[in-house]
């Protein structure tokens, strides 16, 4: 059974940094893309970043448009991704997922991830 479980959420002030880890377990995970998303209240699930596989075996990253420049990426393992999470605003306040999903060139669409993981809260004050 395949599971994917959230760590390293929490509150911190605006300008502080947060690193998320996900580790996934129950599969083979290599040709996965992992990636994160997120969900702030009333609005809808939304793409971070990603890390893709591609046939040259070098994993990819994708992100945002808000998370260049504040957001890393890491593909630590084949069952390992991580998000450090620089410079944070309040407007990053939400519930971060981990997900997996066979590698597509589609990484920002939920559609594309199979596995998720139960979310962890990232609170941002002023």
């Amino acid at each position: 059974q395949v599971q994917l479980v959230e760590s390293g959420g929490g509150l911190v002030q605006a300008g502080g940094s947060l690193r998320l880890s996900c580790a996934a377990s129950g599969g083979t995970f290599r040709t996965y893309a992992m990636g994160w998303f997120r969900q702030a209240p009333g609005k809808q699930r939304e793409s971070v970043a990603a890390t893709r596989w591609s046939r040259d075996n070098t994993y990819y990253a994708d992100y945002a448009d808000f998370a260049k420049g504040r957001f890393t990426i890491s593909r630590d393992a084949q069952n390992l991704v991580n998000l450090q999470m620089n410079n944070l605003k309040p407007e990053d306040t939400a519930v971060y997922y981990c997900a997996a999903g066979r590698s597509g060139s589609t990484w920002y669409e939920l559609s594309t991830y199979d596995y998720w993981g139960q979310g962890t809260q990232v609170t941002v004050s002023s």
